[in-house]
């Protein structure tokens, strides 16, 4: 039995060592014929960049200063949009200054999409065409792929953000709240 696990392994090499050079740059597209050593054989296609867990197409340094540089920033709009905050007029469980909320919002789930770009940069996602712009449907089939837990995160932070505080202007303390919580717990995904 071992030495037929061993003669399988021998005559798959090539497509082992496929596979790994495929692991180390995602973005290679190979085609295989696996002998089983039975009478079929199967064509294998390889192409899965969301099962990569880390671009390894970039140096070590390079993701280093990927995450520092899309967390920093990420940080800076929801340091922006905690001072906007402040503003609001914070009457025990409301906001009574509505624009400044608004603005919070806003600015918050802008640095939340600042990590997610980052998040996807690091995962070796492909990128839209300058021109295109990206939705919230872009976002989310992404992270289907990779988290699906970061994407509970993501709705919850969008409907919050985006919808109740940017758009509706919503007063509610403990719900806004609950949204920069979300928001820092994706960013926290790309910490250095």
């Amino acid at each position: 039995m071992r030495e037929k696990i061993f003669d399988l392994l021998a005559s798959n090499a090539p497509f082992l060592r496929f596979m790994v050079d495929h692991l180390l740059c995602p973005d290679m597209i190979f085609s295989f014929n696996i002998n089983y050593g039975c009478k079929s054989n199967k064509k294998f296609r390889i192409f899965a960049p969301e099962l990569v867990t880390v671009n390894r197409c970039m140096s070590l340094q390079e993701q280093q200063l990927l995450k520092e540089t899309y967390y920093n920033e990420s940080i800076r709009y929801m340091d922006n949009a905690k001072e906007c905050l402040s503003k609001a007029n914070k009457d025990g469980k409301f906001y009574r200054d509505i624009k400044y909320v608004k603005m919070a919002c806003g600015t918050a789930y802008s640095g939340l999409l600042m990590a997610l770009d980052g998040f996807f940069v690091l995962k070796g996602v492909e990128q839209l065409k300058s021109k295109q712009r990206k939705s919230i449907e872009y976002y989310q089939s992404n992270i289907t792929k990779i988290d699906k837990k970061m994407l509970d995160y993501v709705n919850t932070a969008y409907k919050i953000l985006h919808l109740y505080g940017f758009y509706d202007g919503g007063e509610s303390v403990t719900v806004i709240k609950e949204g920069f919580d979300d928001a820092y717990k994706i960013i926290e995904k790309i910490k250095p």
